[in-house]
């Protein structure tokens, strides 16, 4: 029986629940997908899935959409006034990626990954050096009762800082070069 102190950490899997929850019905991943590359009233939603083969109503379509606003992964970004009231236009502000990379890819990852340790190892410095407070803050709220100190709450919100870092480093450098 193996250990903990004998097997080596290589990855975190991070499980937000509110994420989850909400893209537990395939059709929502989906309609995800369709809102991160443009901006859609629920119609038009209707329209994409129904191009990938999704038979719904426009009704039901409308129901997961709002599902998916109401865990904060879509935004109403604008408001359209038209002869029939007003149609809301609809935007993904988070992206599913469910992907596993081959086997093969191991040792390129390895070598991405010493690239970039150095930068990551400041970052986390100055997060937790600097930042330290509300890091604590945070994970303060998150802490349901004491036991619960032994879970993995600072990771989380490191984690959740690296990612919507490199989420807006990701936009802007593609956003930059989409312009040259």
């Amino acid at each position: 029986m193996s250990t903990s102190n004998e097997t080596e950490l290589e990855d975190i899997a991070v499980r937000d629940t509110r994420v989850s929850d909400a893209i537990d019905e395939p059709m929502r991943a989906m309609i995800l997908d369709i809102l991160a590359d443009e901006t859609l009233p629920a119609s038009g939603v209707h329209r994409r899935l129904a191009d990938r083969g999704v038979d719904r109503t426009e009704n039901t379509v409308r129901h997961h959409i709002n599902e998916l606003r109401d865990a904060g992964l879509v935004d109403v970004v604008r408001f359209e006034e038209g002869r029939g009231g007003t149609t809301k236009h609809y935007g993904a502000n988070t992206t599913v990626l469910s992907y596993s990379l081959p086997d093969s890819a191991d040792s390129d990852i390895e070598e991405l990954i010493e690239a970039v340790r150095p930068e990551v190892e400041t970052a986390l410095a100055t997060l937790t050096d600097e930042y330290g407070d509300v890091i604590d803050d945070i994970t303060g709220e998150m802490e349901p009762c004491e036991h619960c100190r032994t879970q993995k709450y600072e990771t989380y919100v490191l984690l959740t800082v690296l990612r919507r870092a490199f989420v807006e480093a990701y936009h802007d450098g593609h956003v930059q070069s989409d312009r040259h």
